[in-house]
């Protein structure tokens, strides 16, 4: 476990540092093409959930209690070795990195920094915590489909066999009551 904490501690990291160079950089160009009309690095305030879907309603806190709970689920889950394999395994890693990233900037700033925008498909604007969390959720399906064993139920177990020479005991026991 101590490699998926240090795992997500530098995915973290690493979508801390490119939401601070967009805040310090990019926030007064507002965007800045790199392909032409195809991606540009456009800088934006996103209020809501992934793809600012919410963006309407004040929901900071809500989503910083929901980061929370999923994180500590997932150190559960990877702490009793629910999933069977790597695969689920970094799956969750990623997830739990992308909401502590995505809640960090709403505890600090109110809102998440987004910044990659593909223009040529009308995407909206997303950021690396997002990558990492659509990137788990990708992983987890295919765990699930593929990799995911369900327990096979025991069944239950037979009562024990008695010997002739229990039976014989217990024989001789009623007949003397």
């Amino acid at each position: 476990m101590p490699l998926f904490v240090f795992a997500a501690l530098i995915m973290v990291e690493i979508d801390q540092l490119v939401k601070s160079w967009a805040l310090n950089e990019l926030k007064d160009l507002r965007t800045l093409p790199i392909i032409g009309d195809v991606f540009h690095l456009t800088y934006v305030e996103n209020r809501g959930a992934a793809f600012s879907l919410f963006s309407q309603f004040d929901s900071r806190w809500i989503f910083v209690a929901l980061a929370c709970v999923i994180t500590v689920v997932i150190l559960v889950l990877l702490q009793k070795k629910v999933m069977q394999t790597q695969l689920g395994q970094w799956s969750l890693v990623l997830i739990a990195a992308g909401a502590v990233g995505n809640a960090i900037d709403r505890v600090i700033h109110g809102f998440v920094v987004d910044l990659f925008d593909f223009r040529l498909i009308h995407f909206p604007v997303f950021n690396v915590a997002d990558i990492f969390i659509c990137t788990g959720g990708v992983l987890f399906v295919l765990y699930v489909m593929f990799q995911h064993k369900e327990k096979e139920e025991q069944p239950p177990k037979e009562a024990a066999k008695l010997t002739e020479e229990d039976e014989q005991t217990i024989s001789e026991q009623a007949h003397e009551e």
